[in-house]
């Protein structure tokens, strides 16, 4: 077994309320949590405006499957979300 943890930091330009943010970044819930190989949180900067943080983990039977996962995620992220992605990490946890 095969497990990973992809960390995406945003900076949300213009942002003027927790729910703008909420709203801007919902997309990535919606699209990448249901997929059983998956979970998806906002992991830090909760409470700021102007700054998010998401990890995604995955689990798979080759590292070739999440490294296919982290890359439509961070396609997704770089196409369709109404943010700056300031820094992107992946981490193998196993």
């Amino acid at each position: 077994m095969n497990i990973a943890c992809l960390t995406i930091v945003f900076h949300l330009h213009g942002c003027s309320s927790l729910k703008d943010k909420r709203q801007r970044l919902a997309g990535l819930r919606d699209r990448f949590g249901k997929q059983t190989q998956v979970a998806v949180c906002e992991s830090a900067d909760a409470d700021s405006l102007s700054r998010a943080q998401w990890s995604f983990v995955a689990t798979a039977g080759t590292k070739t499957v999440i490294q296919k996962i982290f890359s439509d995620i961070e396609t997704f992220v770089t196409t369709n979300v109404d943010a700056e992605v300031v820094d992107i990490r992946r981490q193998w946890l196993s």
